[in-house]
């Protein structure tokens, strides 16, 4: 079981909590163990839209697995952010250090700026604060013109609707292509591109597009990556010939399905690696039949 802790501070706006919260909910609703929990400094919190919260005064225990988010708040400029009390800054520094992953949407940012959570890592804020960011933080690595970035268990996105993406990037991160995909069609979401940004995932990076044939397409990709697709299946199953299919699929993504099944399996297998996996064994796991491939793609991008 995963817990997803939202932070509220007054001011706190709304879609930069609902987004976020929605993407776990709809995760939890697919089969993924998601406990989400309000927390704040008082009982009722007011919000930048005039909806007052009602939030918990208390922490929940919290293991590795667990996320802590801090949803930005309406502020003309981040020195007039609500204050953050000491003990809650601290816990943001503890569950970092033991393990956990902390992220923030919009001013969010400024938060874990002050858990000192961003000196010497790569960070984003809201395109009208940023400059300001990187004032007040000194050490961070304030990033433009991406939605979010991620940077040893400190996530950042841009603000507002970014909030979205950077959930839907850690659904994927953490349960596969298929799993993030399977939420952001039920939203009703096309997961929008980030700019330059390495850490998104390949799902966010290709699915920017509306073409509803290599949608479907990439559906079946995305839950059977792992496995043999011959194009001839793939076409056959979205109702295209081939020839079609390639020529939408690489407009759509600018890539041809296999390709995108290769990255598809790079990036599971990156992430498994990471995480300790030898480079045969996570080789096996996403579908090669040995190591050369995954070695030649690692090579590739690296």
């Amino acid at each position: 079981m995963s817990h997803v802790v939202f932070f509220l501070v007054p001011g706190v706006h709304l879609l930069d909590l609902a987004g976020p919260a929605q993407v776990f909910s709809t995760a939890a609703n697919f089969g993924h163990p998601y406990t989400l929990t309000y927390v704040a400094e008082q009982p009722q919190v007011p919000t930048a839209q005039g909806l007052p919260l009602v939030a918990g005064l208390d922490w929940p225990e919290l293991g590795p697995e667990d996320l802590i988010v801090v949803p930005g708040w309406r502020c003309v400029t981040l020195a007039d952010a609500p204050a953050i009390g000491a003990a809650s800054l601290q816990v943001l520094r503890d569950h970092h250090a033991k393990g956990g992953t902390v992220a923030s949407v919009c001013a969010g940012a400024d938060a874990l700026g002050r858990a000192g959570l961003l000196d010497g890592r790569r960070c984003t804020t809201h395109h009208d604060v940023q400059d300001e960011l990187a004032l007040r933080h000194p050490k961070a690595l304030v990033a433009r013109d991406v939605l979010f970035t991620a940077d040893e268990r400190v996530i950042t996105s841009a603000g507002i609707a970014s909030g979205i993406d950077l959930a839907l990037h850690l659904v994927a991160t953490r349960h596969g292509p298929a799993a993030a995909a399977q939420v952001a069609r039920n939203m009703v979401v096309y997961a929008r591109r980030n700019g330059h940004e390495p850490q998104s995932s390949a799902m966010l990076r290709h699915r920017s597009h509306l073409d509803d044939t290599v949608h479907r397409a990439q559906d079946l990709i995305d839950a059977h990556f792992d496995q043999p697709l011959p194009l001839a299946t793939l076409a056959s199953a979205v109702g295209v010939s081939e020839r079609t299919l390639t020529r939408l699929f690489t407009r759509a993504t600018g890539l041809t399905p296999l390709r995108y099944q290769q990255t598809l399996r790079l990036e599971r297998a990156q992430h498994l690696i990471s995480h300790g996996t030898t480079i045969d064994a996570a080789a096996r796991s996403v579908g090669f039949e040995d190591a050369r491939m995954l070695r030649r793609l690692r090579a590739r991008t690296a």
